[in-house]
Formats: C-alpha cells, structure tokens, sequence
C-alpha cells in the first residue's frame, strides 16, 4: 500500500467521519459557545456600567443635597449659607466624578425670608444630568442618552437660633 493511498483513505475518514473517533464537526461547540458567549455578554456588562453611573449619581445628589441643606442652616448668615452650601455640592459631585458646575444643579429654597429665620425651612435640590457611557452624541438627537438625577434635602432652623441684628 503506497503512503498516497493511506492519505487518501484516511481523509476520506476525516470528511465523513466514518472509522475516525472524532465528528467532522468537533470543536463547533467551542466556537459556538464563545460566539454566543460574547454576544450576550456586551449587553449585560454595558448594563452594569451603566447602573453604576446612575447609582454614582445617585449617591452624588444624595449627598450634595443634604451637605448643602446642613451647611445652609448651620451658617451665620445667609450669604456665607450659600457659599458653603454650593461649596459642599461641588466636593460632593466631584467625589464621585461629576463635573456639573454647583450654579447649575444647585436650588436653595426658604420657607422665610431671611433664610436663616429660626424654626423655618430650607430645601435643596441637587440635579446631575448623567450622559449615558458609550452612546455618541448625534444619537442625542433621536433617542435621548442623558437622565437626570435629582435629589431634595429639607432641614429645619433651629427654633432657638438668635436672629441676626441688623447693624
């Protein structure tokens, strides 16, 4: 028997499958399973990260809102209130990567006038526009890829504050 002859039998086996221990279509599986693998996998890691930008925002504006509340009623008077009080929305908001500007996603709001009335109310409201990760802005046009966030912390005068004399 010439070695071209055994060639020949033995890749006639190969192609049919026939008196070889392995199927024509061995190892498919493998490639099948990372194919799929893969495909379903993008979707669910995108998924994630999105969940945790919008959680980070969430803790973000959580955050903000009540530090702003806090600094607002604990100040001596209204003016320094809101300059600690946009002071602590940029530290909270840049702690957790957000570069929104405390002018523009912080609202103070008084239920006196001044503020700083004992037993009156102050509200904050913290806003982070999130941009979903990944999604290219013309997108922006059709479907909308940014979610807002937004956060409100109400905090009480003191009832026993001295109220400010004017001089």
């Amino acid at each position: 028997m010439s070695l071209r002859r055994v060639l020949r039998g033995r890749l006639h086996q190969v192609r049919t499958g026939a008196g070889g221990d392995r199927p024509p279509d061995a190892g498919s599986a493998v490639v099948e399973f990372v194919s799929l693998g893969v495909v379903m996998l993008l979707p669910m890691v995108y998924l994630v990260v999105t969940m945790a930008r919008l959680q980070a925002a969430a803790y973000a504006t959580d955050g903000a809102a009540r530090a702003a509340a806090r600094a607002v009623v604990t100040a001596d008077t209204d003016a320094a209130g809101m300059a600690r009080a946009r002071a602590e929305v940029k530290l909270g908001l840049l702690d957790q990567g957000f570069d929104a500007g405390p002018g523009s996603s912080l609202t103070v709001t008084c239920s006196a006038n001044p503020c700083l009335t004992p037993d009156g109310r102050v509200t904050a409201s913290v806003t982070v526009d999130v941009v979903l990760p990944g999604v290219p802005a013309f997108f922006d046009r059709v479907i909308p890829t940014h979610i807002l966030v937004t956060a409100r912390q109400v905090d009480a005068v003191d009832r026993f504050r001295t109220r400010a004399v004017a001089p």
